[in-house]
């Protein structure tokens, strides 16, 4: 039987996947700023909701976010805020 209460580590995977997660991120956030949108609160209301027309077709960024787990995005992002403002 497995041992929940250790703290689990993430690998090299997980870092692959990081990377994959910020790209996707900016080709969105550059898609939606070209067409108009204010890419952060767009971006809040697909995390919020899962509804993918907060995300424009604009260069397949819906495409391309509709391929993560929304939580996954919300860990990159709080994973970065943490890391550039609360880490240092």
């Amino acid at each position: 039987m497995e041992n929940h209460s250790d703290t689990q580590k993430f690998g090299n995977a997980e870092r692959i996947a990081k990377t994959e997660v910020r790209d996707i991120l900016q080709v969105v956030f550059f898609a939606l700023k070209e067409k108009g949108y204010h890419p952060i609160n767009q971006i809040v209301g697909y995390i919020l909701s899962g509804d993918p027309t907060y995300i424009t077709s604009h260069k397949n960024a819906r495409g391309l976010i509709s391929k993560l787990e929304r939580d996954e995005l919300l860990e990159e992002i709080v994973y970065f805020y943490l890391n550039e403002h609360l880490l240092h």
